[in-house]
Parts: structure tokens; C-alpha cells; sequence
């Protein structure tokens, strides 16, 4: 019983070094949240999808206005990549 208490501590202090270390070394998501600027206009990918997305489902948008916006801002040389 002694033997599987400590094989559990030695288990979770991995665990917890793994997680620290998970967090300090990952790089900063600059998606990781809707940003909108100081007009309300989408900051970032995350936030242009997302008004797009609203745009289309409220007939503000047609479909390909909406892809459009997304591959212009978001795709592979979009303008709203760090």
C-alpha cells in the first residue's frame, strides 16, 4: 500500500511539472479570445469569423461575402495573421 502512495505522489509531481511546463513554454494564441478594436471591428481571426458568422445568420451577409471576408482576412496570407 506504502509502494502505490508514492508511485501516486511521484505520479501527480510529473503531472503538475508537465502542466507548469506546458503553460510556460506554449506561444501566446493570439485567437485564444474575440478582440474587437476601439470602432468595434474584429481584431482577430476568432472575432471575424464569429461577426461573419453572425452576419450571415441575420441575412446581413450572403455566403460568399462571408467566405470572402474570412479567406481575405483569415486564410494563408490573410491580414489579420500575427
Amino acid at each position: 500500500m506504502k509502494k502505490n502512495k508514492i508511485l501516486s505522489l511521484n505520479s501527480l509531481i510529473f503531472l503538475l511539472i508537465g502542466i507548469a511546463l506546458g503553460f510556460l513554454l506554449s506561444p501566446n494564441d493570439s485567437n485564444s479570445k474575440l478582440e474587437y478594436g476601439e470602432t468595434g471591428l474584429p481584431k482577430n481571426c476568432r472575432a471575424i469569423i464569429r461577426s461573419n458568422y453572425v452576419g450571415y445568420r441575420l441575412g446581413e451577409f450572403d455566403a460568399d461575402g462571408a467566405l470572402d471576408s474570412i479567406n481575405r482576412n483569415c486564410g494563408e496570407f490573410g491580414y489579420s495573421w500575427n
